[in-house]
């Protein structure tokens, strides 16, 4: 896909169109997301015929690109594929989605997890993350030599309203 394209500039990423879960070559990747998803859905006692992947893109980060907090609206579910990843770029975070946690904010004398505002998530090659897509995520700057690569992809709510109006 990045044939042909010019190499970022320095310390930015690259990402592709989002519409790779269109592509027959992303069909494995698509089916196993579809199963998590499922999962996670019966796991929340939460319809799940209604829904489908409304975007999936690749991203590649090399040395010195991070991806800034963002979340994404619209959607029930987002998730990462980690396709590459190295020491110093095998992490992404998720940021305390209470706005008011930061109004207040006492001295911290020691960083634990009760008194973080946001938990760091190690991944290796191969790692599937699903998380709620209000949550706040972002991924520190790439310290290695080579590039990070993963695949992220997105589910919406608003198709499962079909659901709600059928009677039981």
């Amino acid at each position: 896909m990045r044939r042909g394209a010019p190499q970022p500039a320095s310390g930015q990423g690259w990402q592709s169109a989002p519409t790779l879960h269109e592509r027959e070559d992303f069909r494995d990747l698509v089916a196993c997301v579809n199963r998590a998803v499922k999962s996670v859905l019966e796991f929340l006692r939460i319809g799940h015929d209604a829904f489908e992947i409304t975007g999936c893109w690749a991203n590649v980060l090399p040395k010195g690109a991070a991806h800034r907090t963002h979340s994404h609206p619209n959607n029930f579910l987002s998730g990462a594929y980690y396709v590459r990843t190295h020491p110093g770029a095998d992490t992404i975070n998720f940021h305390d989605p209470r706005n008011q946690t930061g109004i207040i904010r006492p001295p911290v004398v020691e960083l634990t997890a009760e008194n973080t505002d946001q938990v760091v998530v190690n991944v290796r090659n191969g790692t599937l993350l699903l998380f709620p897509a209000y949550l706040q995520h972002s991924v520190d700057a790439n310290m290695s030599e080579q590039e990070r690569v993963s695949l992220s992809f997105k589910r919406p709510v608003f198709l499962i309203t079909e659901h709600l109006s059928n009677p039981l």
